[in-house]
């Protein structure tokens, strides 16, 4: 019986949803070593460089940075080491078929502990053009500017 219940996030890669139009997401676990698993439980990781890359039928997470326990002894892992990751053979299938397609990159958008255990959340995305990030910034101000005139109309404060 898991100790803890529901989803806590350790990291979120907010980057990725600005940089990328996300297609797809799934949910895998990590093979993480035990000092690993430590510093991740103090709230510590970073997903910005964050990549997969499927080699020979596994899914593998580089780039992504968890630091070093602070009272690990020499049993510390590496801050930036690959790592595997725990998929369905079916999934890692569909994945690399549709990366190899569609010119399509799979890139992480979060990292938490879902019923204590190691999870990330992984989305197949396609890469924006700046002018896609400008597009999307100004429907963002649009939208806003909306909801402010339909508030201030609500509450009798006509313009």
């Amino acid at each position: 019986m898991p100790k803890e219940k529901g989803r806590t996030v350790v990291a979120q890669n907010k980057k990725a949803r600005h940089d990328y139009h996300i297609e797809d997401t799934y949910e895998a676990g990590l093979v993480l070593q035990g000092t690993e698993v430590k510093s991740l439980r103090l709230g510590r990781a970073s997903l910005v460089d964050g990549f997969v890359d499927i080699e020979r039928g596994e899914a593998w997470l580089h780039g992504v940075h968890i630091p070093e326990y602070s009272q690990g002894t020499w049993t510390n892992h590496a801050a930036r080491r690959k790592r595997k990751l725990l998929l369905h053979r079916e999934e890692i299938a569909k994945i690399e078929r549709r990366v190899s397609e569609k010119g399509l990159t799979v890139v992480p958008l979060a990292l938490y502990f879902k019923d204590g255990r190691a999870k990330v959340e992984l989305a197949l995305a396609k890469g924006k053009k700046s002018w896609d990030k400008r597009q999307a910034i100004a429907e963002r101000t649009a939208d806003r500017e909306k909801e402010q005139a339909v508030g201030r109309f609500l509450k009798g404060m006509h313009d």
